[in-house]
């Protein structure tokens, strides 16, 4: 256990950014998985550009590594081009 103000301050601080990063993680990683499962290409069109968003957010604050979010977009993306073509 901290013995210092500053530090148990820290533990609080690390604590609120803990849960916020893992409700943004679950957040889009169901999103995704949402995605993935629609059937309907018009809606696939369209929650495409938002789940990219929030792709793009995780990846500026830290909560995932930037190539792993082009990793990601690209999957997606191009499984809405083998989607276009069949």
């Amino acid at each position: 256990m901290a013995n210092h103000s500053a530090t148990k301050k820290d533990m609080r601080q690390a604590a609120k950014r803990r849960d916020r990063n893992r409700y943004y993680g679950k957040t889009t990683r169901n999103a995704i998985r949402e995605l993935k499962t629609s059937t309907d290409e018009k809606t696939y069109s369209e929650k495409l550009p938002e789940v990219a968003s929030m792709i793009d957010k995780l990846a500026k604050r830290g909560i995932i590594h930037k190539n792993k979010a082009a990793n990601l977009k690209s999957k997606l993306a191009k499984k809405k081009a083998v989607a276009a073509k069949a």
